[in-house]
């Protein structure tokens, strides 16, 4: 990649460093060191940013991508980590997906619901965390079950057992794990849709926003993004997007 031109800094570096919105909620992408130090895949790009750019790196933390999205146009953040939503791109210009995430449906074991399409049905109920990428696409896509979002995945979880909820939707990871935790489930076979993980800019910022589709592209054909996927041991649950 060439050097960052001084248009670009100023968008991306507006205050002599990077800002980096990341969303906490997603344990594939974020996690803590025992000692409660940030890690992860994007923690690992925005740093990388960081380093092309010349400036440091502060990460402005969100404890879901609703929060981060929402305040885009609150001028506290230059770069956000986040699933690319048509709903999100009112106030963000999105990257391509650097990686991508499996999102389907736990049920109970006896279900009628033994496919994706089965789901969307007149009297079907189905739970959601409501501002991840996932829930918004299903709120733009399901026609005739009943959608109620969450504020997250564990809320989600709790009220499909407390309230017999037909489904419950999720990344493929995290509801693998709810079925060990919640007896008589299993996933449905498939996935509902395929949660782009990108990168965006506030809307104004069209030499950083550039600047950093070119950066998805690069880490991603340069191999940068598959080494952090293993470097973090986090192949079960993600893909390295295609190119754009």
């Amino acid at each position: 990649m060439i050097a960052a031109s001084p248009a670009v800094l100023a968008d991306l570096a507006p205050t002599g460093k990077l800002r980096a919105g990341i969303n906490f909620s997603n344990f594939l992408l974020t996690a803590r060191e025992p000692d409660g130090t940030p890690r992860g895949v994007a923690l690992d790009l925005a740093h990388e940013l960081g380093r092309r750019l010349g400036v440091p790196t502060e990460i402005v933390e969100f404890p879901n991508p609703g929060k981060l999205a929402e305040s885009a146009d609150k001028g506290i953040w230059d770069v956000g980590f986040l699933g690319a939503e048509p709903a999100r791109a009112v106030l963000i210009d999105f990257s391509a997906a650097y990686v991508e995430i499996e999102a389907t449906y736990l049920v109970r074991d006896g279900s009628p619901l033994k496919s994706i399409a089965d789901v969307d049905r007149e009297g079907v109920t189905v739970v959601v965390p409501a501002k991840a990428a996932y829930g918004l696409w299903l709120a733009a896509n399901l026609k005739q079950a009943k959608l109620t979002g969450v504020d997250m995945a564990d809320t989600a979880a709790r009220r499909f057992v407390a309230e017999n909820f037909d489904a419950l939707a999720g990344l493929k990871d995290r509801l693998t794990q709810d079925v060990q935790k919640i007896p008589g489930t299993h996933l449905i076979p498939g996935q509902f849709a395929a949660v782009q993980q990108a990168a965006g800019t506030p809307k104004g910022r069209p030499a950083g926003n550039a600047y950093l589709c070119d950066f998805i592209e690069d880490v991603k054909a340069s191999g940068l993004v598959a080494k952090l996927i293993d470097r973090h041991d986090v192949g079960h649950g993600l893909t390295v997007a295609p190119p754009r």
